[in-house]
């Protein structure tokens, strides 16, 4: 075996130059500390992806969820499945607009109770364009509850109610339909030749789930409007409406809410409270915990990959670092000889090792975060966010497989350099 000698130390060795030797040693010793240091960066890059995977999952499907509505029931009304109060089963149940106000006094869990009135056959045109649209009416907390966020002009207002002013809200799509390359503001659409002015456009919003059709293909207008000029068809009457939209006050009273709202409309339309037939509900605030448990299971397995992985490159990076030491045993037993003490064998091993772990380390995370700043520059699927990085996934990663090399290299490190100088001169690499 040929050994080429590495730069005498001494006892006094100062810290400059111990870094320096350990830094000639690397680059005497190219390939073995280019293989460490691959496998810590790729542990490091494996984790950091499959982490922003996950969460670009999560936030994906939660901002969809939001699109819909801020932890929003929609309460339909139905059909009685149980007899109550002498009453049948099978008897239709449909909500008036006189329940509304006594459901909000009765539901101190709820912030909001609001009616929607809407139909699908109202013909609609501009004097540029024509469309089918849905039309829909409630009351001006619509515009926050199912995330109707304004692009252009404003939302309908309380006065705008009060006053049953004949205004619309467009959604996005159907403001280009009607008005196809023109501002809307302003101008004049009729809904079954009746005129509204619009007030304002939706900002687009991607939507992957409704219970009447797309948000971005609907008209907005004010309840009094819409319960003056389109009122509910049979079997329903000029008092009643299609769908009660209910938030709570916070999601931990979500359940109350519902419990307070279906007692309410029990009590005032004479049917058991515990009939769900008769006052079906869409709860969105169930649908996104029971998404968060999902999300949960999917983090729970993706670190148990990520351990796995770590696991797997911390084995990679402790036998590079062990045959490293083992093939310096001799080296080492020159430096005891000619007079270096234990302890500054021991700070080069460190130092290389420390060396080793910060540069691999900067360098999968800087490739990992590069690598998700370059694939978010493309255009995501609807229920993606793209890749969202973690910093403390990264960090964690770097610090174990770090800890791993440091650690590799020192027990080896310490063996040798405990062992007489005569001995470790005789020893051979591989022997």
């Amino acid at each position: 075996m040929t050994f080429s000698p590495q730069p005498r130390p001494n006892p006094g060795m100062t810290l400059r130059d111990l870094f320096l030797d350990v830094v000639r040693t690397l680059w005497s010793h190219k390939l073995r500390a280019f293989l460490t240091m691959f496998g810590i960066a790729w542990g490091i890059v494996s984790i950091v992806l499959m982490v922003a995977a996950g969460e670009g999952l999560r936030k994906g499907q939660a901002e969809q969820a939001r699109n819909l509505g801020k932890d929003v029931m929609i309460v339909f009304h139905g059909r009685t499945s149980l007899q109550a109060g002498g009453t049948h089963a099978g008897r239709s149940v449909r909500w008036e607009e006189q329940d509304v106000p006594v459901v909000q006094a009765e539901s101190p869990d709820c912030e909001y109770a609001i009616p929607e009135l809407e139909q699908d056959t109202i013909r609609t045109h501009s004097n540029f364009n024509s469309g089918a649209f849905t039309v829909t009416g409630s009351y001006p907390p619509f515009g926050y509850i199912r995330t109707l966020d304004v692009g252009v002009g404003r939302f309908y207002d309380w006065s705008d109610m009060r006053e049953g002013r004949r205004v619309a809200f467009l959604g996005s799509d159907a403001a280009k339909q009607l008005f196809p390359g023109r501002n809307p503001v302003g101008e004049t659409i009729y809904l079954n030749d009746f005129p509204f002015t619009v007030i304002g456009v939706m900002a687009k919003k991607k939507q992957d789930s409704s219970y009447d059709g797309w948000d971005v293909n609907k008209v907005f207008v004010p309840f009094t409007a819409m319960r003056r000029d389109f009122p509910d068809k049979p079997p329903g009457t000029n008092t009643t409406f299609d769908q009660l939209l209910v938030t709570p006050k916070s999601v931990d009273q979500h359940e109350a809410c519902k419990r307070e709202v279906r007692v309410a409309l029990a009590r005032m339309h004479h049917y058991d409270p515990n009939d769900k037939e008769a006052c079906p509900i869409w709860d969105t605030v169930k649908e996104a915990q029971a998404f968060k448990t999902m999300t949960d299971g999917m983090k729970f397995f993706l670190g148990a990959v990520g351990i796995v992985t770590l696991l797997l490159g911390g084995i990679g990076v402790m036998n590079v670092m062990l045959v490293a030491v083992r093939e310096r045993t001799r080296e080492i037993g020159v430096r005891k000889a000619i007079g270096a003490p234990s302890g500054t064998i021991l700070r080069q091993f460190f130092i290389e090792a420390l060396i080793i772990a910060l540069l691999s380390g900067a360098v999968g995370l800087g490739i990992a975060f590069g690598f998700c700043a370059l694939v978010n520059l493309l255009p995501m699927p609807d229920f993606f966010a793209g890749l969202v990085p973690s910093w403390s996934s990264g960090l964690t990663a770097a610090g174990l497989l770090g800890a791993i090399a440091v650690g590799a290299a020192l027990y080896p490190a310490r063996r040798a350099a405990s062992i007489d100088p005569i001995e470790a001169l005789r020893y051979e690499a591989g022997g």
